[in-house]
């Protein structure tokens, strides 16, 4: 099994991988014996992710919502760098407000980045894949995809939006063996989540009630799920998303 998580002489290009869960699985797969590029948009953040990531971590300044640059983006990883055989796409950003308040505007901005942004990408690297027929991507999809969160109207739709297409390029994919999988994070402690719930006391009180295991989870432990899922492990898993939510997700 040691053998089989593995991800020796790997490459991998993990978006939004400067902090939080994006950071957690950058770490896991270089311990994991991958050769990492990671994402952003700030490149202080990047930098000094980097720094603590070790030799087998690189870094490209990014903003998925920009599809236009990602072709170029990709080209260069794989000219410069390496194959890629791992793509996890885990930028995303949230807007928390009633429905009734959110503009077009906004609107538009979430599904820019979480969705448009994210298919970009993964044709892109896809496109690579498919023709070397091997690979494995992972999208990162949400709580918020698999039941109804009051104020959150943008990002559960981009995120349920994810899921369904996480299904369809897995079944496109599959003929050419490139998997294609989804992690639903449950409440973890992050930035975003953090600020979200410290923000309404309420809310996290009930997101506590709901958790059978009674607490928030760590992004090692979404890092765990994640190195499973891209390892040779699961090389007979795709289509799925795997919720690592405490049971957040069937609680009541």
């Amino acid at each position: 099994m040691k053998d089989l998580l593995s991800l020796n002489g790997k490459g991998a290009l993990i978006t939004g991988g400067g902090t939080g869960i994006g950071l957690a699985i950058s770490r896991e797969f270089i311990e994991a014996g991958a050769r990492v590029t990671i994402t952003g948009r700030r490149e202080d953040v990047l930098r000094e992710a980097c720094r603590t990531l070790g030799a087998n971590a690189s870094y490209r300044v990014c903003d998925v919502s920009q599809t236009a640059t990602l072709p170029s983006l990709v080209d260069g990883l794989e000219s410069e760098r390496f194959p890629l055989d791992i793509l996890v796409n885990n930028a995303g950003i949230n807007l928390k407000k009633a429905a009734l308040e959110v503009t077009d505007e906004e609107f538009g901005r979430i599904i820019q980045t979480n969705l448009n942004g994210l298919f970009a990408l993964t044709r892109e690297v896809g496109r690579r894949m498919v023709a070397r027929r091997r690979g494995a991507i992972l999208n990162i999809t949400s709580m918020a995809a698999l039941y109804a969160l009051t104020k959150v109207a943008a990002y559960s739709a981009s995120k349920t939006a994810v899921l369904g297409l996480t299904r369809v390029l897995a079944a496109e994919f599959g003929p050419s063996g490139v998997r294609v999988n989804a992690i639903a994070p449950g409440f973890i402690f992050s930035d975003m989540t953090a600020k979200a719930l410290d923000s309404d006391p309420d809310r996290k009180r009930r997101v506590m009630e709901r958790t059978p295991m009674g607490r928030m989870g760590q992004t090692e432990e979404v890092a765990a799920a994640a190195l499973f899922l891209c390892s040779d492990a699961a090389s007979f898993i795709t289509g799925v998303n795997l919720p690592v939510d405490g049971g957040n997700s069937i609680g009541f």
